[in-house]
Parts: structure tokens; sequence; C-alpha cells
């Protein structure tokens, strides 16, 4: 039985979304050997992480940036790619899905105004985009 547009567009997004997850992690693990973390950080969990962002420079934010914008970029290339129709909507689903998971770590971490807004307003719907785009299917079957 052949599978319809709906189960084949849920599926690039479940595959955008963990494709997507892959980047993002592997850029904030990588952040830390690239830039390394200011003296007396711990990031071991989620409280030391917190307790320790005050002590983070400009350029320690520099590779969780990447991250979320990367990786919603690539989720959503992967999403519009592979959707069998509306890949915009598609990719704007993971720009949303990540902008829910990047506005749940601000509330979890806090960090700099700067760093959040930055990242609230660039790293995810503006990437969900450029993502569509990238997959050179933004005139398929987007009504």
């Amino acid at each position: 039985m052949a599978m319809g547009s709906v189960g084949r567009n849920i599926l690039a997004v479940i595959g955008g979304i963990v494709v997507g997850s892959i980047v993002n992690m592997a850029l904030v693990n990588l952040g830390p050997l690239v830039v390394p973390l200011p003296e007396g950080a711990d990031v071991s969990d989620m409280e030391k992480l917190r307790e320790s962002m005050g002590l983070f420079k400009p350029m320690n934010f520099l590779f969780p940036f990447l991250g979320h914008a990367l990786g919603t970029l690539v989720g959503a290339w992967v999403a519009a790619k592979f959707a069998a129709s509306h890949p915009l909507r598609c990719a704007m689903v993971i720009g949303v899905f990540f902008l829910i998971g990047g506005i749940a770590a601000i509330k979890m971490l806090g960090g700099p105004m700067w760093f959040n807004a930055t990242d609230l307003l660039l790293a995810y719907l503006p990437m969900a985009y450029l993502g569509a785009l990238l997959a050179g299917r933004m005139g398929a079957k987007e009504s």
C-alpha cells in the first residue's frame, strides 16, 4: 500500500526533527572544544550550567547559536526536501518545534538578554524559511 502525502509529510517532519537535533547537539557539544569554557564554569548538568551562565563571554554563545540556527536550517531543509506536499509548511513546523525548545531552554537556563533575543529572533523561524528555500521546493503544492 502506498503511503499518502500526509504520512510522507509527517515522516519528513520527524526526519527533519531528528536530523536537526543531531546537528544542534553536535555543534553545542563541539563548542567548548573550540571556544574553551570560562574558568570555574561547570556544564555537567542543567543546574550547574544555569549557575555558570554569568561567567560566559559572548564567544561562549557562538556555538549554541550556531547549533540552534544550523540545526533548524538542516532540519527544515530535510522536511521541505522530502515532504510530499506543502514543503514550506513542513519546514516551518520544524522552525516552530525548535523555537519552542529555545523558549524552554531560556526558561530553564536564563542567559543574557542579548543572546536570548538574537537566538529567538534569528535562529529558528528565519532559518526554517531559508531551509525551505534551499530545498528548492517553494512552489511545490503550497496551496
